[in-house]
């Protein structure tokens, strides 16, 4: 059922006196006239008064070493040259020693068999368990290593551009046996030119110059393309099998086959997260006509766990064709936890204006870049309009010191008041920036002033994709640790 958020006056609240003027110049924002004339008897400094007349530091190295240094050789990009450079060298040395179908067919499939639990979502969760396991007690170069988990996509597209080379190297050398009248059959090689086709589309498809533009469209090549050629891959691990049993049976061939046990566990990566799908209630609340609010109870899943600060959910209206990550927020006290979803599109949008009943989940909570606030002592969030999301439930949890950058335009009539209390209860020194009022900020500049002032050891930025490159970017050449999402395939 859809209910409007409830309409509170003002803002105000006991904490500091920047606080108390940030809430008040709110609250006039919002309508409440009772507050002018308080703002006439006190002198208003905002929190980020000064910020662009202070001091940064210029950025370290030269621009070319800099830009290589934090641009191209990123955790993501050195895990995807370590898994591919490591696959050409094994293909060059066999192609220079001799190599044969059955041999290429093995590694392909293992290729293949790693990229795909690189983005299975329990093998994510216990990657993340383990790395951000690390105690805030420990070096700090050290925990910075550790907090690139998330750059883990680097070895699942590694894997999965390794595994289409060996698959072309498999098709020229499956043509090249049959035409000299080797035991391999037409029909593998058949199979194998085709699933090339396949494979080799999926990945251009998910090339960012598209993925970006078509999401939709790549979402759903990746997943039914994916779905093809895997069907084929067990068809061709057959085939090759067969080719390759000599005297063996074909059953006792199959049991003793590496690469069909690698598909087996393939095929059961890839239906678990759809074997929790689920058609659950969820209670909307309006928040604007911006941006909704869906509270679930997570209890409906089953064994579902609950979600942690730091997770996102998929949800969808159409499971086969269209899903979407919203991050997940444990609502303090209840067994339900809520979605945050603003508009940024069609699907957002028809979503905000007639709020469901139920909604499909599919799969579990799935860690994501958030999930590293654990390991430092003090950390800066730094959220733009729906930003806050995610960011909500790690200021909930309370688990560290931590101090909140939140902009964006009309905060307060686009979340609403409940949304906007909560998190000024949990961060009462939050700087909540209306770009409305103040004009957009030098996001760099003001998250560096807030790091120096908190002594943060790291800053976490959830944006759309080229203000948290730019922000990541600037702290990061100017030696702030900060983390963001990188938008991998």
């Amino acid at each position: 059922m859809s209910t409007p958020a409830a309409t509170i006056p003002s803002l105000a609240y006991s904490g500091t006196i920047s606080g108390i003027l940030e809430s008040k110049a709110e609250s006039t924002l919002a309508g409440d006239p009772s507050l002018k004339s308080e703002t006439s008897s006190v002198i208003e400094k905002l929190p980020w008064d000064g910020y662009l007349e202070a001091d940064i530091p210029d950025k370290t190295q030269g621009k070319v070493m800099r830009d290589f240094r934090h641009l191209v050789l990123t955790i993501y990009h050195r895990l995807f040259g370590v898994v591919f450079a490591s696959n050409l060298a094994i293909l060059i040395a066999l192609l220079v020693y001799g190599v044969n179908s059955q041999r290429l067919g093995l590694i392909t499939v293992a290729n293949i068999f790693v990229a795909i639990l690189m983005r299975q979502d329990y093998v994510v969760n216990a990657f993340f368990y383990v790395f951000t396991s690390v105690p805030p007690s420990w070096p700090l170069w050290f925990r910075l290593l550790m907090a690139r988990v998330y750059h883990l996509g680097g070895i699942h597209s590694g894997a999965a551009v390794s595994g289409t080379v060996w698959l072309a190297a498999l098709a020229g050398q499956g043509t090249k046996e049959l035409v000299r009248g080797e035991q391999i059959s037409v029909a593998t090689v058949t199979i194998t030119w085709i699933i090339l086709v396949f494979l080799v589309g999926i990945i251009l498809f998910a090339l960012p110059a598209f993925r970006v533009k078509s999401h939709d469209t790549f979402e759903r090549i990746h997943r039914f393309m994916g779905w093809t050629a895997t069907a084929m891959v067990w068809a061709q691990v057959v085939l090759l099998t067969n080719d390759w049993r000599g005297d063996a049976s074909l059953g006792y061939a199959l049991v003793h086959s590496a690469p069909m046990w690698l598909m087996f566990i393939i095929t059961a990566s890839l239906a678990l997260p759809w074997s929790r799908l689920r058609k659950v209630p969820v209670r909307a609340v309006i928040l604007s006509d911006h941006a909704v609010r869906l509270f679930v109870n997570y209890k409906v899943f089953g064994f579902h766990p609950r979600p942690v600060p730091g997770s996102f959910s998929r949800i969808s209206l159409d499971p086969l064709h269209e899903w979407h990550a919203f991050a997940n927020v444990p609502v303090p006290g209840t067994d339900e936890f809520s979605l945050v979803v603003s508009q940024a599109g069609d699907w957002t949008k028809e979503l905000i204006q007639n709020p469901p009943k139920e909604i499909w989940f599919r799969g579990t909570p799935v860690a994501g870049v958030l999930r590293v606030n654990i390991m430092f002592r003090r950390v800066v969030f730094v959220a733009t309009g729906s930003g806050i999301g995610p960011i909500a439930p790690c200021l909930f949890e309370k688990r560290q010191p931590s101090r909140l950058l939140w902009t964006g335009a009309n905060i307060l009539k686009t979340f609403g008041d409940d949304l906007v209390n909560a998190v000024k209860e949990a961060e009462p020194d939050a700087c909540i920036y209306d770009t409305r009022v103040h004009g957009r900020p030098d996001m760099v500049k003001l998250t560096y002033k807030m790091v120096q002032d908190f002594n943060a050891e790291a800053v976490v930025v959830i944006s759309n994709e080229p203000l948290t490159r730019k922000v990541v970017y600037g702290l990061m050449s100017r030696g702030i640790p900060a983390f963001g999402a990188i938008w991998d395939s």
